[in-house]
């Protein structure tokens, strides 16, 4: 006998590759957060290098007209962390159709994006400080 054991179906194991959550400013809505692999994790690095390399040029600089371009830049690494974590939606109509995870990014309500940004940034596992930022 080897130090080798196969799984029969009887052990098995179920992983799901995302995580549904009830919405708390929107009672009635629930959303759905991809979880961390290892995949998902090389293509948000690679969504956050050049947005990263851009706030930090910005944010050097002295002038209001940099402040303001890195503030900006803020809110597009924002927007990449929900275009990369949010999934799915229920529950929700925006403008009298069902809420996609694009239209709750692009129209949807400042609070529940904002609640789904901190889910996909926990998912990540950011600190409550990176959180913040």
């Amino acid at each position: 006998m080897t130090n080798c054991m196969w799984l029969s179906d009887e052990h098995s194991r179920s992983y799901q590759s995302v995580v549904w959550h009830d919405s708390v400013a929107m009672p009635g809505v629930r959303y759905a957060v991809a979880r961390m692999s290892l995949g998902r994790r090389l293509e948000l690095a690679q969504r956050m290098r050049e947005i990263g390399r851009k706030a930090e040029f910005f944010e050097a600089g002295n002038d209001a007209k940099d402040k303001l371009e890195a503030a900006t830049l803020g809110a597009e690494i924002d927007r990449a962390y929900l275009q990369w974590g949010l999934t799915a939606v229920e529950g929700l109509q925006i403008d009298g159709a069902e809420a996609s995870p694009e239209a709750v990014i692009e129209r949807g309500p400042a609070e529940l994006a904002g609640e789904i940004l901190a889910s996909v940034k926990h998912e990540c596992g950011l600190s409550e400080t990176e959180r913040k930022n």
